[in-house]
């Protein structure tokens, strides 16, 4: 029996020396590569394919990103996806990456999955949340052999396996539609300020040009269109993420806690996520009543949970799901929002859904009689002021 193995190939380090690993330590006859463009760079995807075709026994390049896009951001952007202020782009991805890792797999009759996931971070979790769904081995080459950078780099050379990452510049980067992740090296301190060459996507801040705004209209909670013209998921990502980068909009420097509970030092550009973010959860004020946004705020956190952890097969992120979309049914409307040295600022929404009556609000309107909250205003607070009154004092 021909034992075949299929890997998760990003085209990175990690994920090029899994081939000759998986065949000197492992066993395997074969090495299958699978490449998922979920949106990144063209060269990166054409790099990834090239080199994967000279490494490996056989390739395949996987465009997937309306799929990313409609059945992954999209549901995102209506549970108002944040996990401790990341807009989860790399965990959001894993899971699909994982399951057209897993068809091919199925297809070419392997008997092994391969991921290149160190033992420290949190994607070996979500891509053998979904590979140990099959009856197939599963193994990380990183973890099982306990490899660091330097060796890594050291057994490329050794392999003739081209590699961009250096020990002067060993950024680790993640990229796709959603967001871009930096990790690795010096950025490993949190006292470590980044240099500017790490940053790909936004602007300096401080170099942005003037303010710019920008209407972003949605249907049922999912962006459709900017400026008026309508466009489809993916092309209306890729020009927001254009449009806000200009600005130096969505920039994230923070220490995240990873499912294992290692705190680490996490730098993230997602200029698109973090205006249509924005302008979503302000829409949403306008169109859900106040209790249904008190309960899926919880709803929200719930979800963000799942999905950062990887768990996108777990029976409660359908639940939640079916809640969510139930709400968003009501989210559609135009936000209208300005952009300035790297900041969102929201000027103006509309919806044929809101709750908002200008009527009822308006300190010039009769519509409502002032005299009618007396009564109510004599109740609130009632308890606090019976035990303040006849309790607290005593």
């Amino acid at each position: 029996m021909v034992k075949k193995a299929v890997l998760a190939y990003s085209g990175g380090l990690d994920t090029s020396i899994c081939v000759p690993l998986l065949k000197e330590k492992y066993d395997c006859d074969e090495v299958i590569t699978v490449a998922v463009d979920v949106g990144q760079p063209r060269e990166d995807v054409e790099e990834a394919t090239e080199k994967a075709q000279n490494i490996s026994d056989l390739h395949f390049t996987l465009d997937v990103r309306e799929e990313f896009v409609n059945d992954y951001i999209f549901p995102l952007i209506k549970a108002n996806g944040d996990y401790e202020g990341y807009v989860m782009g790399t965990s959001i991805a894993r899971p699909l990456i994982a399951k057209k890792v897993v068809e091919i797999a199925e297809k070419e009759g392997a008997s092994m999955l391969a991921h290149g996931c160190t033992g420290k971070g949190n994607d070996q979790l979500r891509f053998e949340a979904v590979f140990r769904l099959t009856d197939m081995e599963v193994v990380a080459p990183m973890r099982d052999m306990n490899l660091t950078r330097e060796w890594e780099i050291e057994y490329a050379k050794q392999h003739g396996i081209p590699v961009s990452v250096t020990s002067s510049k060993p950024w680790s980067i993640d990229e796709n539609i959603w967001s871009r992740s930096i990790e690795g090296g010096k950025l490993e301190d949190p006292g470590y300020i980044p240099p500017e060459e790490i940053y790909n996507w936004t602007v300096d801040p401080a170099q942005a040009p003037d303010a710019q705004t920008i209407e972003i209209g949605f249907e049922n909670g999912v962006p459709v269109s900017l400026d008026g013209k309508t466009m489809d998921g993916v092309t209306l990502i890729e020009k927001m993420n254009k449009i806000a980068g200009s600005h130096g909009v969505g920039r994230t420097d923070m220490i995240e806690d990873r499912v294992l509970g290692l705190k680490a030092r996490e730098n993230y550009e997602h200029p698109a996520a973090t205006v249509l973010l924005t302008a979503h959860r302000d829409l949403e004020k306008l169109v859900l009543t106040r209790s249904e946004l008190k309960f899926k705020a919880m709803v929200d956190a719930e979800w963000s949970e799942l999905a950062y952890l990887g768990l996108v097969d777990e029976p409660l992120y359908e639940d939640l799901n079916a809640f969510i979309d139930s709400t968003q049914q009501r989210v559609t409307g135009t936000v209208t929002v300005k952009l300035y040295k790297g900041n969102v600022y929201i000027m103006a929404r509309t919806s044929p859904n809101g709750l908002y009556s200008e009527d009822l609000v308006s300190f010039d309107s009769k519509v409502i009689d002032q005299q009618d909250a007396e009564g109510f205003s004599k109740y609130h607070g009632f308890q606090a002021r019976l035990y303040r009154r006849f309790v607290a004092n005593k």
